[in-house]
């Protein structure tokens, strides 16, 4: 049987205008003035900057000459779009070389802030998704992506011996899939040294989640001080006493189940550690994996469950990285580079914001190629997303972390509490 495709309604606004029109239109300019970037700017305003990025993620422009060939080219749609003008090479160029990159931080906090205000459930997410329908608090994932840079140009980001590259050190709200801190910096200090600024924002009584490289008892100790319940992974030369072994169902997954106090410089935390290891399937074979938690009474299978939740900041950098434009750069300095990273950013919140009020129910990149090849098309994009397809059945926007994480474990742990 043939799909049935129907014509979206016509609009007065190019798609592009109407993605744009979620961002407040007094909210650039003042943070342009706040920032100073709107200095020395006569013809090409802070406005015009922020709208070049976003489109050259948005069709991913291989360059600054594409960028703003493809602009000129469509200069008249484009003045439409509160006045924004073309740049030349230099001017888009020099913009995000001096002009301060804070700006377009703010700019993504405020609009997400914004977004969340006049929609509710974007920022609430689906209550009872996948694995965590049986914690009522927020939970976290925490995470850092290196995104990859040239060496012999970049000399500010050397990493290793011969590469360049960036970090985006990011705490994930899993039950809303949305950022909740970020963080971009060079890729040369470790993770568990930026795990207190990730961190700092977390209540009493929330769920963080994350790997081993973030692990810092001392960090983890502040952690339950605040009461907030930690799930990570132990390392392998940690030293530890065992001071209770709890009980194990015969023929489960989980190889022991014991209450450990911390030995040498972790020790000084003074708090006993939940140690569980279980047999997990990784890539068709069977791994022995060791979880660590503050949280005492959960079952095995809530621990592991929590853990096997963290695939889906995974899932974030993947459709982050690979949709939109960070594979290469439009500047080689510091600055530019978080200009692009954080409008990257701000790109992909105001695609799932559409995709939420729009109830799109097929995946991420279709709907980045939908929007890319309809940008100046004056079609209503609701109307757009909820009739227009040409494959049958039902897909999800987000990820499935069951399916790509840990597969068979959560069938044989136990009961949860």
């Amino acid at each position: 049987m043939k799909n049935k495709t129907t014509v979206p309604a016509r609009s007065n606004l190019s798609v592009l205008r109407q993605l744009l029109n979620f961002i407040p239109s007094h909210l650039v300019p003042k943070l342009a003035r706040e920032c100073g970037a709107d200095k020395k700017a006569r013809t090409f305003k802070p406005w015009s900057q922020v709208v070049s990025l976003m489109y050259a993620h948005l069709v991913h422009c291989i360059g600054l000459n594409d960028v703003c060939d493809s602009l000129h080219l469509h200069s008249g749609p484009l003045s439409a779009l509160r006045g924004a003008t073309a740049p030349c090479r230099n001017t888009l160029s020099h913009a995000n070389r001096h002009r301060d990159a804070s700006m377009a931080e703010k700019l993504f906090w405020h609009v997400l802030e914004h977004l969340q205000k006049i929609h509710p459930p974007f920022g609430k997410g689906r209550k009872g998704r996948g694995l965590l329908h049986r914690f009522r608090v927020n939970v976290h994932a925490v995470d850092s992506t290196t995104i990859e840079l040239v060496a012999n140009c970049i000399d500010w980001a050397k990493h290793r011996r011969r590469n360049a590259a960036s970090k985006a050190h990011l705490r994930l709200n899993l039950k809303s899939f949305l950022p909740a801190c970020a963080i971009i910096d060079t890729a040369k200090e470790h993770d568990a040294k930026r795990a207190r600024e990730v961190c700092a924002g977390l209540q009493s009584g929330e769920i963080v989640v994350f790997d081993k490289a973030y692990v810092d008892f001392d960090h983890l100790a502040d952690l339950q001080e605040r009461g907030v319940f930690w799930v990570t992974r132990a390392k392998e030369n940690m030293a530890f006493i065992v001071v209770k072994k709890q009980r194990v169902p015969n023929g489960s997954a989980v190889v022991c189940d014991e209450i450990v106090a911390l030995e040498g410089r972790a020790a000084q935390s003074g708090e006993f550690v939940r140690r569980i290891e279980a047999w997990v399937e990784v890539d068709g074979k069977q791994c022995l994996m060791v979880f660590l938690t503050n949280n005492l009474p959960w079952s095995p299978r809530s621990v592991c469950d929590l853990y096997r939740a963290r695939w889906e900041i995974e899932v974030f950098f993947k459709q982050l990285k690979q949709t939109l434009k960070l594979s290469d750069f439009l500047g080689h300095s510091a600055n530019a580079v978080r200009w692009q990273i954080w409008t990257a950013l701000l790109t992909y919140v105001l695609l799932r914001f559409q995709a939420c009020v729009s109830r799109w129910r097929h995946s991420f990149t279709r709907l980045f190629t939908l929007l890319r090849a309809t940008l100046w098309q004056r079609v209503d994009l609701s109307s757009l997303l909820k009739r227009y397809g040409t494959a049958g059945g039902h897909f999800k926007c987000l990820g499935a972390p069951e399916q790509a994480w840990l597969p068979k474990l959560f069938l044989s742990c136990g009961t949860a509490h």
